[in-house]
């Protein structure tokens, strides 16, 4: 038998044991043609290669795949592999906080050696199926997402088009980094060739597909902290931040439980209501809109714009209010 054959068996004897099942030595040795023997053979070779295969003891004795210590290679076939595809797709998408950038790397490996008959499998149900999503982040084909996830894995010089924020437009070199997402964006940190220097780029403002030049670098590091550390310290920067004070009417246990973390923590009040000082850098009509979605009542303390948008967002729903009883102006 030659080694093809054998790794030909391997692979079929391993697809076999990845059912969640106890697979009997004779019914094995039926399914591979081979004596009981060679499967017991093939049995030590796949336990050298990492697969942590348990055997039981019996007349007939049984073999089943156990969790190991590390992970293997898996043997997928035509189904799963779509399967599998088609969720990562989904989770680089509009993923579960803190598994959207593992998902996008998983997927770059994946449809780096998938057939071209099962890439257009997961093209067509991709393009066919339409999620029901929350949120203002920008909608980013999967296919950006995996180009740069590669290109980085590779350390591969990556060029695109790209609009900045003031609508100007360019053609850039770049050595990625990492992907990094920050729930309702995807960002690329990497260093800008032509312009000597480090860079975080928003991927939906990437135009077209990105090209992976074919080019290798030595990896830079970052000049501090890790990728998210560098795009929150890029992102503060470049926005205005202001501190703010609201009161309350309720308990801090009541408002802490709905107030975000980065908002500050709140001060209990002798009265029974509570106190936050804070800074942020949210517009103020998104923390006006945060602030009345506690629940309770509050008066605001300053700045005098985060005063003016609550006040004009309670006359706003006021109106909204009295047009539902109403009935609207025609």
């Amino acid at each position: 038998m030659t080694t093809t054959d054998t790794s030909a068996r391997l692979l079929q004897l391993l697809s076999l044991l990845q059912t969640p099942r106890e697979w009997p030595g004779g019914e094995l040795s039926q399914r591979l043609g081979v004596s009981r023997r060679t499967v017991r053979r093939d049995i030590d070779r796949l336990r050298e290669l990492g697969y942590p295969v348990q055997a039981a003891r019996g007349a007939d004795g049984g073999y089943r795949l156990v969790a190991g210590k590390a992970l293997p290679p898996l043997v997928l076939d035509d189904e799963e592999a779509v399967a599998i595809a088609v969720g990562l797709r989904a989770g680089a998408g509009h993923a579960v906080e803190g598994i959207e950038e593992a998902s996008v790397r998983a997927l770059a490996k994946l449809e780096q050696v998938l057939p071209g008959r099962l890439r257009h499998r997961v093209s067509v149900l991709q393009s066919a199926t339409v999620p029901l999503i929350s949120g203002d982040g920008a909608t980013i084909a999967t296919e950006t997402l995996t180009v740069m996830a590669s290109a980085i894995a590779g350390h591969e010089r990556l060029r695109f088009a790209y609009r900045s924020v003031d609508g100007t437009e360019s053609r850039r070199l770049t050595e990625p980094h990492r992907l990094v997402s920050t729930g309702r964006r995807w960002y690329l940190v990497a260093f800008d060739v032509e312009r000597s220097d480090w860079r975080t780029f928003r991927v939906d403002r990437v135009a077209g597909e990105p090209l992976a030049t074919g080019a290798r670098f030595t990896p830079r590091e970052l000049p501090q902290g890790d990728a998210a550390e560098f795009l929150r310290d890029r992102i503060s920067g470049q926005r205005k931040t202001y501190a703010f004070s609201v009161r309350f009417a309720a308990p801090v246990e009541e408002v802490a439980g709905r107030l975000p973390s980065l908002f500050g923590t709140p001060e209990p009040a002798d009265d029974g209501t509570c106190v936050l000082h804070g800074t942020t850098g949210d517009a103020p009509e998104w923390l006006a809109f945060r602030l009345a979605w506690v629940g309770c009542a509050f008066e605001v303390d300053g700045p005098p714009e985060l005063v003016t948008m609550v006040r004009e967002l309670g006359e706003r729903l006021t109106r909204a209010g009295r047009a539902g009883r109403a009935g609207l102006p025609e």
